[in-house]
């Protein structure tokens, strides 16, 4: 394997990872959104509830639904993060032996 190909794919998986790990934040933060808006619509009015519902200020998350998208979430960037990491050991080691070959 090449050295910059090796890199290239390090900087996608990388990208990847980031925009992974901001659909885990995201989904967390959803998460707490939902808890938060189930304690209000027990404490709120059935009419107070029907309007913010109707202004789109509150959501029909599914809790359980958030929580097994934000575990699936979590084994992906691992799964990913071990590819990188064996990207980044691949991309090392092809250094490592063109430092080490004589120059022509």
């Amino acid at each position: 394997m090449r050295a910059v190909d090796l890199a290239v794919f390090a900087d996608v998986l990388a990208g990847r990872s980031v925009a992974l790990a901001a659909r885990l934040a995201q989904t967390r933060d959803r998460i707490r959104q939902a808890a938060i808006e189930r304690a209000a619509r027990r404490e709120l009015e059935p009419a107070v509830v029907a309007r913010l519902e109707g202004l789109g200020v509150l959501d029909a998350y599914d809790a359980r639904e958030l929580r097994r998208e934000a575990e699936a979430l979590e084994h992906d960037l691992a799964a990913l993060g071990s590819l990188q990491a064996w990207v980044e050991g691949r991309l090392f080691e092809e250094r490592e032996e063109r430092e080490e070959r004589p120059a022509a």
